[in-house]
C-alpha cells in the first residue's frame, strides 16, 4: 500500500510542474487518392474516456486552417474528407485540444503534421516552345551556348521531377547528323567535336533540333514535352588586335575608350585580365576602357587577354591578346645616385686619376631625348691665380677625373654637377648631384724627432734598473693614425744592452730606461743612438735627417761613505778607570778599503780620546763626576783619508759601573801569542791572579767574557777552563792574517775589569807554523847597493877602454907623420 504522503507528494509536484508537452505526430496522404471518403488516418492519443470535454482541431497560428480534416470524437481518429493536392499544398500542421469551454484547455496541445505525398501528376515543360541562337564559327566543342529550361511541378528531388533532356532530331543532317550534343541533366547544348570541326572548314546551317525533356529520370516510363531550337551559323569576328598605343599622363575623362571586341556568337559574357594588373576593363558590348592616367615609368607595357565566356563563365574560344604600350612623356627629371660615404682620393694622385663616375639615371624611355643625360660642374671653382682645376668633368660620360690643382690630405670637397636631359636642349629637365670627396693621407711622412740631440744625461753609478734617463718625443706629419705608428728602438751605442725603450703603441713619446746596473770602471759614458720609423710602410723618399736622436748618458763614479762593523757601540767602565786605559776598537766593516780616520765629535766632559788610524778608544782623563749607572754618550766620526767628505758615524754609550772596594787583582800578564788561519787547533790561555785572598776565603772564581764588539764575538770564541783560566780561539775558520787586538771583559765578586789581548793571526805551513815575513839580513847588499856596484863597475870598464882607444889613434897619428926613408928596412930573413 502506497502511503499517504507519498501520494500527496505527487500531486502537489504534478501541480508545480508545467506539463510535459506532446510529440508531434506524423501522418502521410497520398495525393489524388481515389477511395472512399472520410479516410481515417491516425488515431489521436486522447485522455481516457472518464475525461469529459470537446475535441477541438485547429492550425497552428500563421499556418492554414485544418481544412478538410476532422476528428471522429466516438473513436478519437484523425480523419481526411476530400481528396488532397500536392501542387495545392503540400503540407498541414494541425492541433488537437480537449476543452470543458472555450479557452480552457484540459488536454492538449497535439501537434499533427501531415504531408500530401507526391504523385506522378505533372507534365514537364520547356520554358519555350522555340529556341533561337546565334552560334559563330570557331565555338569550343563541348561549351554550352544554350541552356535549355524546364519545369515539373512535382516534388523537387523525386524522380517525378527528375527531368532529363535529350535531342531527337537534327535537320539538316549536314555534314554530319551529330553536330550538336545536349547534357542530359542540365539540358545544356554545345558543338560535338565533329560538329566544330566541320564549322571551322566552313559555315553550314542554319540548323533546326527538336529537343524532348522527360521526368522519371532515367526510367523508361514518365511524361515528356518537345521544343524546337533554331540555330544559325555566324562568321567568326574575334580576331587578333594590333597595338594599342597610349600616351602617359594622358589628360582626358576616364574611363577612356581605346579598343573594341567583338563575338559574333550569342548570350557572350565579356571578362578582360591584365598582365600586370592595370587600369583597364571591358564592358557588356566588348568596349575596352582604361580607367586612369598612365605612368610608363611604374609600367611600360600591357598584356591584356579578353575572353568570350558563357553564362557559367565558361569560354567559347581561345582569348583574345591586346598588348597596349604606354609612350613616353618627358616627365622624369634625371635622378643623381646616392652615395653612401665619401669618395676617397689619395694624396699626391696625379693628374688624370679617376675619381668617380655619375651615373644619373632618368626614368624616361631609355635610348630617347628625354633620358640623354649630359652633365656640367658647378663646382668647387677654380681658385684665383691657379693655373687648373682640382677636378675635371666629362660632358657625356659623367666620369670625373682629377685636374692640375694640388690637393691637401684631409681636405672635404664637395662637388655639385647638373645633370640635365634632353641634352640639355630647351625644355629639358634637370638635378643638381653632389659628391663628397675625402683627400686621404698615405704615409708619405716619416717620423722625426723634436730634437736630435739631447742634452747629456747624468746617472750615479748605483742607478736602480728601471730608472727613467730621458724622455724623447716624435713626431709625424701625416694624418691617418696608422701611418703615425711608430717603431723605435736604440740602433748604436748599447752593446750590452744596459738601456731600453718603453712607449706605448700609439704614442709619440719614447722613455729611455736604465735595465742593467752601472759600472764607472766598465764605461764612464753612453753615446747611445736611438731611430724612429714608421710601423706601416712609406710612401715617398725615405726617412729624413730628424729619425734619429743622440742621448749622451755620463756615469757618476759612486763612493760610499765609510761603514763601521756596527752600527752603535757600547762599553762598561768603573768610575775610577784611570787615564789612559784602553775601552774598545772601533774598526771599518771592510779592512781592505780606503784609510780611514777616526775621531770624537761631542765629547762634552772631554774624558775619552780615539787614535786617529786604529781606532782605539782610552780614557783620556780620569772620570771625575761619572756615577755608577750613568750613561755617557759621544759620537764617533770615520771618514776616508783622501775623501774627507766622505764621512760616517756610530754612537758610542760608555756605561759607569761601581768602582771596586778593593784592590782590583793583578791579572797575569799574557804575551802575544800567533794563531794561524785557516784556523787550527791552538789558543791563547788567559789566567786570573796567582794570589787572590777572595778566593782563599771562598767569595767564588773569575768569569770571562769577550767584549760586546759584535765584529770581536763574530771572529772569536772564548771559553772558561777554571775558575782562574779561559781559553781563546778563533770563531771562524779565516780569519784576516794581522795584529788584533781582544777585548776581554773579567768580573769578580761584583768588579768588573777589561784586559786588552793582542794576538797576531798569521798564515802557517802544513806543520802549522806561522809564517812570517822575514826581514833584511845584516851585511848583505840591498838592491840599491848592488845596482850602484854594477854600475861602478861599467864605468870603470868604459873609462879603461877609452883610454886605450885613445893611445892607439895617437900612435897611429905620429907614424904617418914620419917621411919614408926614415922608416929602417925590415931585414928579409
Amino acid at each position: 500500500m502506497i502511503p499517504t504522503w507519498l501520494t500527496l507528494l505527487c500531486l502537489f509536484i504534478a501541480q508545480v510542474l508545467p506539463e510535459a508537452q506532446p510529440a508531434d505526430l506524423y501522418v502521410e496522404v497520398p495525393e489524388n487518392y481515389g477511395g472512399n471518403f472520410p479516410l481515417y488516418l491516425t488515431k489521436l492519443p486522447l485522455p481516457p474516456e472518464e475525461t469529459e470535454g470537446e475535441i477541438v482541431l485547429s492550425g497552428n497560428p500563421g499556418m492554414a486552417a485544418e481544412g478538410p480534416f476532422a476528428v471522429d470524437p466516438e473513436s478519437g481518429f484523425l480523419l481526411v474528407t476530400r481528396a488532397l493536392d500536392r501542387e495545392e499544398q503540400a503540407e498541414y500542421r494541425l492541433q488537437v485540444t480537449l476543452e470543458t469551454e472555450p479557452g480552457h484547455v484540459l488536454w492538449g496541445a497535439q501537434p499533427v503534421l501531415v504531408r500530401v505525398k507526391d504523385e506522378n501528376d505533372q507534365v514537364p515543360r520547356f520554358s519555350q516552345s522555340v529556341y533561337t541562337f546565334q552560334l559563330s564559327q570557331g565555338t569550343r566543342p563541348g561549351i554550352p551556348f544554350l541552356f535549355l529550361e524546364a519545369l515539373d511541378e512535382d516534388e523537387p528531388g523525386t524522380a517525378n521531377s527528375d527531368l532529363r533532356f535529350y535531342i531527337l532530331n537534327q535537320a539538316p543532317a549536314w555534314p554530319s547528323p551529330d553536330m550538336f550534343q545536349l547534357e542530359p541533366r542540365l539540358g545544356a547544348l554545345a558543338l560535338s567535336p565533329e560538329g566544330s570541326t566541320s564549322l571551322d572548314r566552313a559555315a553550314g546551317g542554319p540548323y533546326q533540333l527538336l529537343v524532348q525533356v522527360k521526368d522519371m529520370g532515367d526510367q523508361a516510363s514518365g511524361h515528356q514535352a518537345t521544343a524546337t531550337v533554331h540555330v544559325s551559323i555566324v562568321e567568326n569576328t574575334w580576331v587578333p588586335l594590333d597595338p594599342v598605343h597610349l600616351a602617359e599622363n594622358l589628360k582626358v575623362p576616364y574611363p577612356h575608350h581605346f579598343a573594341q571586341v567583338h563575338w559574333s556568337g550569342g548570350d557572350v559574357h565579356y571578362h578582360l585580365e591584365s598582365q600586370p594588373p592595370g587600369p583597364f576593363d571591358v564592358d557588356a558590348e566588348g568596349k575596352l576602357y582604361v580607367t586612369e592616367e598612365l605612368d610608363r615609368e611604374a609600367q611600360a607595357e600591357f598584356l591584356l587577354q579578353v575572353q568570350a565566356r558563357n553564362a557559367r563563365a565558361e569560354d567559347y574560344t581561345e582569348p583574345l591578346e591586346l598588348r597596349v604600350v604606354v609612350t613616353d612623356e618627358n616627365d622624369n627629371a634625371p635622378v643623381c645616385p646616392l652615395w653612401d660615404s665619401p669618395i676617397s682620393v689619395p694624396e699626391l694622385s696625379p693628374p688624370g686619376t679617376k675619381v668617380t663616375r655619375l651615373l644619373a639615371e632618368d626614368m624616361d624611355a631609355p635610348g630617347s631625348p628625354n633620358s640623354h643625360v649630359v652633365y656640367q660642374l658647378l663646382s668647387p671653382e677654380p681658385e684665383e691665380g691657379a693655373e687648373g682645376r682640382a677636378f675635371e668633368l666629362d660632358f657625356t660620360s659623367g666620369s670625373v677625373t682629377l685636374g692640375d690643382a694640388p690637393l691637401r690630405a684631409g681636405q672635404n670637397i664637395l662637388l655639385r654637377v647638373m645633370a640635365a636631359d634632353r641634352g640639355g636642349a630647351e625644355g629639358s629637365l634637370s638635378s643638381t648631384c653632389e659628391v663628397a670627396v675625402t683627400i686621404t693621407d698615405i704615409n708619405d711622412h716619416a717620423p722625426e724627432f723634436a730634437t736630435s740631440q739631447i742634452e747629456p744625461v747624468s746617472l750615479p753609478e748605483d742607478a736602480q734598473p728601471g730608472t727613467l734617463v730621458a724622455t724623447l718625443m716624435a713626431t709625424d706629419a701625416d694624418l691617418e693614425p696608422a701611418f703615425r705608428l711608430m717603431d723605435f728602438a736604440i740602433e748604436a751605442g748599447d752593446v750590452e744592452g744596459t738601456f731600453g725603450l718603453d712607449w706605448e703603441p700609439n704614442s709619440s713619446h719614447v722613455q729611455l730606461r736604465l735595465l742593467k746596473n752601472l759600472s764607472y770602471e766598465a764605461a764612464s759614458s753612453y753615446e747611445l743612438v736611438v731611430v724612429v720609423r714608421n710601423m706601416a710602410e712609406l710612401v715617398g723618399p725615405g726617412s729624413g735627417p730628424g729619425a734619429t736622436a743622440t742621448v749622451t748618458v755620463l756615469v757618476e763614479r759612486l763612493v760610499l761613505p765609510p761603514k763601521l762593523d756596527q752600527e752603535s757601540y757600547e762599553a762598561s767602565v768603573p768610575v775610577n778607570t784611570p787615564a789612559g786605559s784602553l775601552l774598545l776598537t772601533i774598526q771599518p766593516s771592510d779592512p781592505i778599503s780606503s784609510p780611514v780616520r777616526f775621531s770624537l765629535v761631542n765629547d762634552s766632559e772631554g774624558w775619552l780620546c780615539i787614535k786617529e788610524v786604529s781606532g782605539e778608544v782610552h780614557t783620556a782623563r780620569p772620570l771625575q763626576g761619572a756615577q755608577p749607572g750613568d750613561m755617557y754618550t759621544v759620537l764617533v766620526e770615520a771618514q776616508y783619508e783622501d775623501e774627507p767628505t766622505l764621512s760616517t758615524s756610530a754612537n758610542l754609550v760608555i756605561r759607569f759601573l761601581k768602582a771596586p772596594s778593593a784592590r782590583a787583582p793583578a791579572l797575569n800578564p799574557v804575551p802575544t801569542r800567533h794563531l794561524c788561519t785557516p784556523r787550527q787547533d791552538h789558543g791563547v790561555v788567559i789566567s786570573g791572579p796567582s794570589e787572590d785572598p777572595d778566593l782563599a776565603d771562598g767569595h767564588g772564581p773569575y768569569s770571562f767574557a769577550l767584549g760586546p764588539n759584535p765584529t770581536v764575538q763574530r771572529d772569536w770564541h772564548l771559553q772558561a777552563l777554571n775558575g782562574s783560566h779561559a781559553y781563546l780561539t778563533l770563531a771562524l775558520h779565516w780569519v784576516e792574517p794581522r795584529e788584533h787586538v781582544v777585548p776581554v771583559v773579567v768580573s769578580h765578586n761584583a768588579r768588573m775589569w777589561q784586559l786588552q789581548l793582542r794576538v797576531v793571526v798569521c798564515r802557517c805551513n802544513v806543520e802549522g807554523q806561522c809564517m812570517r815575513k822575514v826581514g833584511r839580513m845584516k851585511g848583505m847588499p840591498t838592491k840599491l847597493s848592488a845596482v850602484g856596484i854594477l854600475v861602478g863597475t861599467l864605468m870603470a870598464i868604459g873609462i879603461f877602454l877609452i883610454l886605450i882607444f885613445t893611445h892607439l889613434t895617437l900612435a897611429r897619428k905620429k907614424d904617418l907623420d914620419q917621411p919614408v926613408d926614415s922608416v929602417p928596412l925590415k931585414a928579409a930573413v
